[in-house]
């Protein structure tokens, strides 16, 4: 009966056949794995023969349990692989990677991917790192070198996470962001923190911070590299003004915000929400006989009416009561200024 190798392929039997043809689901290992078969000489053929045999199943047997346990490097189709099912970056320059295109096409792959056979997708497999460098090679064209393991959830985003941690790859938020992501998906802390290389206190500090900033604003910033904790929390602390969320979300969907660097990004909404509001707009409005009956302010968010009852008592009372006709009035206005645009 065929038997299968841990990528699901079903292999001959040795008794069967008489070669062995051992595929890896589209992985090959490097140049230089495989020893070369002695050649039969006339005397002993058949013995040698099946002795060759058994040296190649032997040898696929062996380099699918260095598969199996992350020890072989191999070659795979770039486009059988995904992405990790948790994003840790929040976009690479369009510059550093031409950066690393430039450096593979010229030196080659010099480090390795790490990818498990994915879990839902049968002959595919899952990033754990190395999402740049995939890129990079599905652009220049050809197989990419990968490490294949098999990783639980668990083991992956600790891969992941560990692996950008040593490479000092990744910037404050994107460190946080990507806990707060790992936390909202039930991942308890502990694996979190092996994942980041942080203790407890600094992972809570960096998952609260991240709850009081809308989502949406965070990936439109990006990674922001030249701001760490203090300008990120100060963000946080200028959102809760009044009004400042919705004026920092109706920033982001400018037209020109994506055309400017990450850190420029940054910059810009902090700039606008540190912004000192101009001194509010006061008047008075006065009777014919020049009665000042109402005091008018008027900021950003609000226009205030005061009626001075001392002057004219009932006039409050009396706009009150038509601010539904005064409304029907208003809507009425609108709709004719619209027909005629």
């Amino acid at each position: 009966m065929a038997r299968k190798n841990i990528f699901g392929l079903a292999e001959p039997d040795p008794a069967a056949a008489g070669e062995i043809d051992h595929t890896l689901a589209n992985a090959r290992p490097l140049a230089g794995f495989e020893k070369p078969l002695r050649r039969a000489s006339p005397v002993g053929a058949i013995s040698q023969s099946l002795g060759g045999i058994n040296e190649k199943a032997q040898r696929a047997d062996d380099l699918e349990k260095q598969l199996a346990k992350g020890l072989a490097v191999v070659e795979l189709d770039p486009l059988l692989i995904d992405s990790s099912f948790v994003v840790d970056r929040l976009g690479v320059s369009a510059e550093d990677q031409e950066t690393l295109v430039a450096q593979i096409r010229e030196h080659g792959q010099q480090v390795p991917i790490l990818v498990r056979p994915h879990p839902e997708r049968q002959g595919r497999f899952q990033v754990a790192y190395g999402h740049r460098r995939l890129a990079a090679v599905k652009k220049i064209g050809g197989a990419v070198k990968a490490v294949v393991r098999d990783l639980s959830d668990e083991q992956l985003v600790v891969s992941q996470g560990q692996e950008n941690n040593a490479r000092t790859d990744l910037t404050f938020i994107e460190r946080s962001f990507f806990a707060f992501r790992l936390e909202a998906r039930q991942f308890n802390r502990d694996v979190i923190m092996s994942a980041l290389g942080v203790d407890k206190a600094a992972l809570s500090r960096m998952i609260a911070l991240v709850d009081r900033l809308p989502g949406e604003l965070i990936e439109a910033i990006g990674a922001a590299p030249g701001f760490g904790r203090t300008r990120w929390a100060e963000i946080a602390d200028l959102l809760e003004e009044n009004g400042k969320r919705a004026k920092a979300i109706r920033l982001i969907q400018e037209s020109n915000f994506q055309n400017m660097t990450s850190d420029e990004r940054f910059q810009a909404i902090y700039d606008q929400l540190r912004k000192v509001k101009d001194k509010a707009r006061t008047t008075i409005w006065k009777t014919a006989s020049g009665g000042k009956v109402v005091r008018i302010s008027e900021t950003d968010e609000k226009l205030n009416l005061v009626f001075d009852k001392g002057i004219e008592p009932a006039f409050g009372s009396f706009v009150e009561a038509r601010l539904n006709a005064l409304y029907e009035e208003f809507v009425q206005s609108k709709e004719i200024a619209e027909i005629g645009d």
